[in-house]
């Protein structure tokens, strides 16, 4: 839905952008990046539990502590987003693992 309504929403380079202090959602080129998800944390058992109920197999787990470089919390900030095309995004994660495991087996099975 997101990427259905941005495709009439071109983007222009932004003038102010300086090097020394860079936006990374933008430039002076012409584009944009939006963040396009659901914008509250999920643990991570949550979304393994999610694609082992789909595939209808248990994951292989080995659980270590946090590593170098781990996140420990993360979400798409779709602030951006909301002010562009006035959507906020609002796939549950149970209908998107389901959507995405079924278009695998069917992409795959090929």
């Amino acid at each position: 839905e997101s990427v259905f309504r941005l495709v009439d929403h071109i983007p222009k380079g932004n003038a102010t952008w300086d090097a020394k202090h860079p936006d990374p959602s933008s430039s002076y080129a012409p584009f944009r990046l939006f963040n396009i998800g659901n914008n509250n944390p999920v643990e991570l058992n949550e979304y393994i539990s999610a694609i082992e109920k789909e595939l209808g197999k248990k994951a292989i787990k080995n659980m270590l502590p946090l590593q170098p470089g781990d996140v420990e919390e993360t979400y798409a900030n779709i602030d951006s987003l909301q002010k562009e095309i006035d959507f906020k995004p609002n796939t549950k994660l149970s209908d998107g693992i389901r959507s995405f495991v079924d278009w695998y087996k069917e992409y795959y099975k090929k």
